[in-house]
């Protein structure tokens, strides 16, 4: 059966995974970084090498030509020297491969080595449907595998995470096909798709592919083995950020003691940090710094006092230190890893530097020193290069900076901040995203803030059509929206619309928080001021949420008021 290996690329090129068929067994795939990842960089786009118009077409019916080529473009790529040259090499390799032997495996393979030349040149788009054809020309099922693989990369570069995890589905299915369902190659791809439906925060499913990966490497590898090490440390990052913490601790400490047994210090030092996460979510404070230290010990020694891990521990310390109360040992550990980033060392990302400076800002932010926290953040964007892949993670500090200008009552600059990250995810196909309805929400609350109620309301309606699918209709980030809803309602005088919302809020927090909830209290106070301003007292009976919202939709009034009640960040 055909297996698969690695094509190199340019020492500064794009970390992209590349893989191209083979003719030998013990097929595999090497892995990438998990992307979109702050941690990775990214290459600027150069311009297009036209193709070389010279060229004597005929030459390339010679069947010895497109292999000839297909080499000189993978020693060209190999060397660094010139990947313009590599590309004209690869584009024709691949038409003599298509006049000689016409769809088949080699084809597809020299189409696979072009969609890597294209996107090591920052090209994506072109990549795109070069490897779709390498999909579709060849019925080789590893080769098929391959190509998945490659366009779903080719797109978490871009940005588009939901299309990248459909073709990394894609891949796994073939590769189940082709090797059955408990082969440790499958194992590896099923961890991949996990990496990335934990990017996308969809954790049910990357929690399910992580107990199919450890399964299989039960079933094949030694008992704590590095690959089992490698599942749990993946485990323990989806039940942390379900809220399942013991669960979470645990898978740690199983995977610290396999990085022991295998003398990994470097990795044992990364867990530490892990696991004093989790004593930190849990609160046992004492056990925390215990771990945070040991991991700082190891780091100083083996990586240097000024690497980006112990930058990435001073904060971790600074956060614990803040919510001990003990503030001034938390600013200064947060200058101690600002004055790190201020002078990193070589080999340090600015991907890195910008991840390190979001996180300090948020300490800064909770110390209220609002200013601080956003020249962080301002600085944080100024390194980020505002290519696609990069996107996704330039508006979730764009939407950070929105909230805390909101915050100072500098509204103007507020919406511009959240409307940068609204067209920034919708470019990046995430605009289905809970977190995407949260920007809109709090976009929208700017919006009101500048008088600009008519906009308000389009937003809190994406909002709540968004928050309605992904969190359900009962979450409380959808209720809070449905109270902004209601209050821009009364602000443009549809004081009916206002008070069936509020109703039906009350009754939902009622269930929920019970009815002495402070919650509870203000939500009665705000529909008791509607109430009796419309002469009407609270109907009990309880409505449907599609006949309370989708009912009035042509309902508007000109004249506009500010509502008699508050809205909800």
């Amino acid at each position: 059966m055909p297996g698969l290996f690695s094509v190199k690329t340019p020492p500064n090129a794009t970390p992209l995974r590349v893989l191209i068929a083979a003719t030998e067994n013990g097929a595999g795939r090497t892995r990438r970084p998990p992307s979109p990842s702050p941690s990775v960089s990214r290459t600027k786009p150069t311009k297009k090498t036209p193709d070389k118009s010279g060229i004597d077409e005929s030459s390339l019916e010679n069947p010895d030509l497109g292999p000839f080529l297909l080499k000189l473009a993978r020693d060209t790529i190999a060397s660094g020297d010139n990947p313009n040259k590599a590309l004209d090499y690869a584009i024709r390799a691949s038409k003599s491969f298509e006049r000689c032997s016409g769809p088949g495996l080699e084809l597809a393979m020299s189409l696979h080595v072009l969609a890597a030349i294209y996107s090591s040149l920052g090209r994506f788009e072109e990549a795109v449907p070069v490897l779709e054809r390498s999909i579709d020309v060849t019925d080789d099922a590893l080769a098929k595998f391959s190509g998945c693989m490659q366009l779903g990369d080719t797109y978490s570069m871009m940005g588009r995470l939901d299309r990248s995890i459909r073709c990394y589905e894609s891949g796994l299915r073939i590769q189940i096909e082709a090797l059955g369902d408990s082969d440790p190659r499958v194992a590896e791809t099923c961890r991949y798709l996990a990496e990335a439906h934990v990017q996308a925060m969809q954790l049910d499913e990357a929690e399910n592919l992580c107990k199919r990966t450890l399964e299989i490497h039960k079933e094949h590898s030694a008992p704590a083995s590095l690959e089992e090490a490698a599942d749990r440390r993946l485990m323990a990052l989806v039940c942390e950020a379900k809220g399942d913490y013991e669960s979470a601790l645990e898978h740690l400490v199983l995977s610290s003691m396999s990085m022991i047994a295998n003398g990994q210090e470097n990795e044992v030092a990364a867990i530490d940090v892990g696991i004093g996460n989790i004593y930190l979510s849990l609160g046992r404070f004492d056990e925390a710094i215990f771990a945070y230290q040991k991991a700082l010990t190891v780091f100083k020694s083996t990586k240097g006092e000024s690497h980006p891990s112990v930058a990435l521990v001073f904060i971790r310390l600074a956060d614990l230190y803040h919510k001990t109360g003990k503030l001034r040992e938390s600013k200064s550990y947060c200058e101690n890893a600002l004055r790190i980033y201020a002078k990193p060392v070589p080999g340090t990302t600015s991907e890195e530097i910008a991840s390190g400076l979001t996180e300090v800002s948020a300490i800064y932010e909770s110390l209220d020193e609002i200013e601080e926290a956003l020249r962080l953040l301002e600085k944080a964007v100024k390194l980020l290069e505002d290519t696609p892949g990069n996107r996704s993670t330039i508006a979730g500090i764009e939407a950070q900076m929105g909230v805390m200008l909101y915050m100072v009552g500098r509204y103007g600059d507020a919406r511009i901040s959240f409307e940068n990250a609204v067209a920034k995810l919708r470019a990046s196909g995430e605009s289905k995203s809970a977190f995407f309805g949260i920007v809109l929400n709090q976009m929208g609350l700017a919006s009101v803030q500048l008088y600009r109620i008519d906009e308000a309301i389009e937003l809190f309606e994406e909002a709540r059509k968004i928050l309605e699918q992904e969190c359900g209709p009962c979450h409380l980030e959808t209720l809070g929206v449905y109270s902004n809803l209601a209050a821009t309602y009364d602000a443009i005088g549809r004081v009916e619309d206002a008070i069936e919302i509020l109703e039906y809020i009350l009754k939902m927090r009622e269930e929920k928080l019970g009815t002495a909830n402070p919650d509870v209290d203000d939500e009665k106070k705000r529909l008791a001021e509607l109430l009796k301003e419309a002469g009407r007292t609270r109907n009990r009976k309880g409505k449907s949420l599609e006949k309370l919202l989708d009912a009035r939709s042509a309902k508007k009034e000109s004249a506009k008021r500010w509502s008699t009640f508050g809205f909800r960040t």
